[in-house]
């Protein structure tokens, strides 16, 4: 039994769990006393708040950071500074969070999508061009898994357009592309804190720019609509109160202290991996141009061909999970595929098809992203934290799926014959 597959009761390649995540220890206990022994939980001008605003925002090339309650928001925000209004387009991928195209719709304009790339997962430029309209005023490259999107091809059509390029780097803290950081690239930059990634405080986002007049704008719809030299009961465009509390901030203070170890490990483990997967036949790696970039490694993506292994992508996880390895099926459809947008259900956002009418999601086709979704894999960043030892066994239970792909063919065959 020592060989066989441990879905069909062989031994697994390893029993026990990979690193934890959040990691935390006495830094981040003593931080949030500190908060709550001050009595001061909220921003108030010389806190944890701004002191995270302003080394997250050195950190990746920006002169103005934003902390916000969240990713989501950040998005929300971004659109509203350049002005996003009713009847805008806005080019997003298909295959990311839904956050990305929802933000464009909560600030009343229109998401279209636009595939990706098939070796990269990010937005593939030749395909941005013919999505162009005289209504798209914004294109929202997302840094899928850490790994950052062509941006010199993107940048030079929103050049050529007019267009506002706001990077969607929720995966891509520390990241780097052609020696300048994630972040710096485009008009605004969005970051999440949420408890995956890789600079979490649970919940929590930014906004980073380096435009003094998007940053003014950013920092009154996150506050309620003030301005800095207004009164405090002086309101000048809608909005709410989106600011970040002193806890999550003091938070992500120490977990900043700890990004730059944590980084330079993911990374070191992601090439290991990639170097060693790529050499199991059918299994195809997430690359693109890694030689210029610095990748970030919130996910470890990889595609298993169907040619050569013959079953679901979902019997293939199960048998990894059942080997020790805690795999997920990622995105398991695109965007334009989920009820949302094939029925339009956007709610009180009545403004957001102001332009488009007509548009229909259901018709979208985004081949690659959709492929994607039915063959592509991931490991969580928590499983890159780990040794090289652990690293071996990951590579060695991927080596006994391709080893046994008959088998669970064969047991794939069984699970759809047999009455539900």
């Amino acid at each position: 039994m020592g060989d066989r597959l441990a879905i069909l009761g062989g031994l697994p390649v390893r029993k026990q769990p990979y690193p934890g995540w959040p990691v935390l220890g006495e830094p981040e206990e003593q931080a949030l006393l500190r908060v709550l022994r001050s009595r001061r939980w909220g921003r108030h001008g010389q806190g944890e708040i701004e002191r995270f605003e302003e080394r997250f925002a050195h950190l990746h090339g920006a002169a103005c950071g934003l902390a916000v309650t969240s990713g989501t928001v950040a998005l929300r925000v971004a659109l509203m500074a350049i002005g996003i209004q009713a009847g805008d387009e806005v080019i997003v991928p298909p295959y990311t969070f839904l956050a990305t195209a929802t933000a464009v719709i909560e600030a009343n304009a229109t998401p279209i999508f636009v595939d990706i790339q098939p070796d990269t997962y990010n937005l593939d430029p030749q395909s941005i061009q013919p999505a162009i309209t005289p209504r798209t005023r914004a294109i929202i490259p997302v840094h899928l898994a850490g790994l950052p999107a062509d941006m010199d091809a993107i940048l030079e059509i929103a050049r050529r357009h007019g267009l506002c390029v706001i990077e969607d780097a929720a995966h891509a803290h520390g990241a780097q592309y052609r020696g300048r950081a994630v972040g710096s690239l485009g008009d605004l930059a969005c970051f999440s804190f949420q408890s995956s990634k890789n600079v979490s405080s649970g919940e929590g986002g930014m906004v980073l720019t380096s435009d003094p007049e998007l940053f003014d704008r950013a920092r009154a719809f996150h506050d309620c609509g003030r301005r800095p030299a207004g009164a405090w009961y002086e309101h000048h465009v809608i909005s709410g109160n989106y600011r970040m509390t002193e806890f999550q901030a003091a938070l992500l203070n120490c977990q900043l202290d700890r990004l730059e170890e944590q980084f330079a490990r993911r990374e070191a483990n992601g090439r290991y991996l990639a170097e060693r997967l790529g050499r199991i036949p059918g299994l195809i790696l997430q690359t693109g141009r890694t030689a210029h970039v610095r990748h970030a490694y919130h996910l470890f993506i990889f595609r298993f061909d169907p040619a050569v292994y013959g079953v679901p992508k979902r019997v293939l996880i199960e048998a990894l999970k059942a080997e020790g390895i805690p795999a997920s099926e990622g995105y398991p459809v695109p965007l334009h595929r989920q009820p949302l947008f094939v029925n339009r259900a956007f709610g009180p956002y009545t403004g957001c098809l102001a332009g488009r009418p007509e548009l229909d999601y259901g018709r979208v086709s985004c081949p690659v992203a959709e492929a994607a979704c039915e063959q592509a894999g991931w490991l969580y960043q928590s499983v890159l934290l780990g040794s090289q030892s652990d690293m071996d066994d990951v590579v060695r239970a991927f080596g006994k799926l391709h080893e046994h792909r008959d088998e669970l063919k064969r047991l794939d065959a069984t699970a759809r014959t047999e009455p539900q």
